[in-house]
């Protein structure tokens, strides 16, 4: 297994999604190690986008997103559930990758713990929320760096390659009318049974 560097992320967010799919993404916590095999991204383009947090520029809440790259920006929705981005491209500039779902590849009890009342697996990590909730990311990560000597990473490994030939390009989810809705920005292995469902 091999930790991404950080020239990895410092391109823009549209290479960082393609190549992120069939990455592990690791969390070395206080009580377990989870990781997750990443099956669906999302590429936002800062002031280019109309569906990214950072299209107005700078804000408190989204300061980590115009910071370095290799970062993790984690943020707050629908007043209940925390998301976590890939921070992308260089210092000052506003680009970042989604982290959509995932399959699990290590810790599955502990995801299993930490979302109860869950009888399906394929559910555990099939979301954005729902993949920071299995792996016990929340706002204390913020921030948190995936470069070496970090307690979260994304790596390679013999498999990635397999699942990165088999993903898509289509449009992302949840977004409004009119704020990026029609980009392709969303890469997906298609039909994979950890992907999140359209609603």
């Amino acid at each position: 297994m091999r930790r991404l560097p950080r020239a990895f992320y410092a391109r823009d967010a549209i290479s960082v999604a393609r190549d992120l799919i069939g990455c592990l993404f690791v969390h070395a916590g206080p009580e377990d190690v989870t990781a997750v095999r990443l099956v669906e991204v999302e590429a936002y383009r800062g002031d280019q986008d109309p569906g990214s947090h950072g299209f107005r520029g700078p804000s408190p809440r989204t300061r980590t997103m115009f910071g370095p790259p290799g970062h993790l920006y984690v943020y707050f929705t629908y007043g209940m559930h925390w998301c976590a981005n890939v921070v992308c491209d260089r210092e000052g500039v506003c680009e970042a990758v989604l982290l959509r779902a995932g399959e699990p590849a290590e810790g599955l009890d502990m995801m299993r713990v930490r979302r109860p009342g869950i009888a399906d697996d394929r559910l555990l990590a099939a979301g954005p929320a729902r993949l920071t909730l299995a792996m016990g990311i929340g706002k204390p990560h913020d921030g948190a760096s995936l470069l070496r000597g970090g307690s979260m990473w994304c790596a390679e490994d013999e498999a990635t390659e397999r699942h990165r030939a088999r993903a898509v390009w289509t449009r992302r989810i949840g977004l409004a009318a009119g704020r990026g809705d029609d980009l392709e920005w969303r890469r997906v292995i298609p039909g994979h049974p950890h992907a999140s469902r359209r609603r």
